[in-house]
């Protein structure tokens, strides 16, 4: 069993110490900028009632909130139905790992995250701190252990979503009435719903009270016990490590992992959002959003297919395919990478749409993956006349784009120019690579060679001097309004 002593020992031994300036010396894992694509799931006792979101745990103790009348209309008073009583009933009866990769994969996902324990503060995985996790409840299976497997196994790379933090106050609604996170179960460090400590506002980072050193030190050794049995080459964490009282423990947690990485030979890093961690010692993440332009670090955008959870429910409000595949373009044009999260069914399934949109997905990045995986970004991010949104939650709206909307990256000396929206458009035009005239020196002043549409071949073209007009080749199998990609070679 991982214990404090076992980490100091790793830390004192290892290559970094647990201070910001040590942990800042640390590279993004080599793959990371090539991988580009990451598939991310949140699958768990919350995913049981299938209704509005994965905040269930936390809503359907508070009056008023739609989820508190759902819970008592369909399972009954929560003081006899709590949300532990969810337990049982997850079987994850329909769960098979190989089949979830086989579709990550076909995606075009290179790594793949999944959600090891949510808020709820259920683990998905074999412990030896918790009686509360999927091998000695529920299932009866080793959830994270499996899919690491599968993983491994279809050639991804295999990283673990921790959400742990925000249970220190998640539950505590339960205490404000009659129902079962009361007594042992939430006031005693190993009951289910412990410690369920009064929720402040959620970005005050020094907010009270303060997380104990109990808590914390729960805390750094759940964390330690997946990265010792599971070898996660990343982390990701929620927002809430950005509180003050996680400052040192955090620290502690990053150089027992980037230790543990250089004994495996492995490198790895942990994507954390706002100032969750001193800038450069990890991977900075953007949650349903992203830059305006292209950055010299590299970062992740983490979103999901639907606009209104994280995990499966009746009531989602799907994106398209288009929208999917040009937040994909958008990021890897400023350096970044997407991080896109589907929500398992309760029985372990994915449901039929969430499955087409990702095969759908992973046709398009058959043909376009040469302009995705292994670029860089170009000298010119982008061109058009819509703004993207930038920032945290700026997919909450769709946003329409254009036939003169395009997105650059580069590789091996050649641009590739992905056209966002062409609409069934006989030509598209890109006045980024318009010819010289009338003494205006262009944006791109070098000689073109040839342009091919990715997946289809040369196609014809003309540079004039309102742009590179291209004719684009018949696409069967894709819909009118996906994003077009092209190859332009320069002599």
């Amino acid at each position: 069993m991982i214990d404090l002593h076992t980490i100091d020992q790793v830390i004192a031994a290892g290559p970094y110490s647990d201070t910001w300036q040590s942990l800042a010396q640390a590279s993004v894992p080599a793959w990371f900028p090539d991988a580009k694509f990451g598939i991310f799931t949140h699958w768990g006792l919350y995913t049981v009632p299938e209704y509005r979101n994965e905040w269930y745990s936390r809503n359907m103790y508070i009056e008023g909130y739609p989820e508190f009348d759902h819970h008592r209309e369909v399972f009954g008073p929560q003081a006899e139905f709590g949300y532990k009583d969810f337990i049982p009933m997850f079987t994850a009866e329909r769960f098979n790992a190989d089949e979830w990769l086989d579709l990550f994969a076909k995606a075009g996902a290179r790594y793949y995250f999944p959600v090891s324990e949510h808020h709820d503060g259920y683990q998905m995985y074999r412990s030896e701190l918790s009686h509360w996790n999927t091998v000695e409840t529920g299932p009866h299976r080793d959830i994270i252990g499996e899919l690491r497997e599968a993983t491994l196994k279809h050639g991804l790379h295999f990283a673990a979503s921790n959400h742990r933090a925000e249970h220190w106050w998640f539950m505590s609604h339960g205490r404000d009435f009659d129902s079962d996170v009361q007594g042992a179960e939430a006031d005693t460090k190993g009951g289910f719903y412990w410690p369920a400590m009064p929720e402040r506002n959620e970005f005050d980072i020094h907010s009270d009270p303060h997380p104990t050193a109990e808590y914390l030190e729960d805390w750094l050794l759940r964390v330690c016990e997946i990265i010792d049995n599971y070898q996660p080459e990343l982390l990701y964490f929620d927002w809430w490590v950005q509180h003050e009282s996680f400052k040192p423990y955090m620290r502690k947690l990053a150089a027992f992992y980037y230790n543990r990485g250089a004994e495996w030979g492995k490198p790895t890093s942990i994507c954390y959002k706002y100032d969750g961690m001193a800038w450069g010692s990890g991977i900075v993440d953007v949650e349903r959003g992203g830059y305006a332009d292209a950055t010299p670090f590299v970062w992740q955008t983490d979103t999901a297919i639907a606009r209104n959870s994280w995990c499966y429910t009746t009531s989602l409000e799907y994106k398209g395919v288009d929208e999917l595949v040009i937040a994909l373009l958008d990021a890897v044009s400023k350096n970044g990478n997407l991080l896109l999260n589907v929500g398992p069914r309760v029985d372990g399934s994915i449901a039929d749409h969430d499955c087409e949109l990702l095969e759908t997905m992973g046709a398009w990045m058959a043909a376009n993956g040469e302009g995705i995986y292994g670029t860089r970004p170009w000298r010119i991010t982008q061109e058009g006349p819509t703004v993207a949104g930038s920032g945290m939650f700026a997919d909450q709206q769709a946003t329409e784009y254009t036939a003169a909307d395009w997105r650059f990256t580069t590789k091996n000396g050649a641009i590739y120019a992905f056209c966002l929206n062409p609409a069934n458009a006989e030509s598209v035009t890109c006045t980024t690579f318009a010819a010289y005239h009338d003494g205006v020196k262009p944006p791109f002043n070098g000689v073109i060679d040839t342009v091919e549409q990715l997946g289809a071949g040369p196609v014809s073209y003309e540079r004039t001097n309102s742009g590179l007009i291209i004719v684009p080749a018949q696409r069967p199998g894709f819909a009118a309004n996906l994003p077009i990609g092209f190859k332009i070679t320069v002599q």
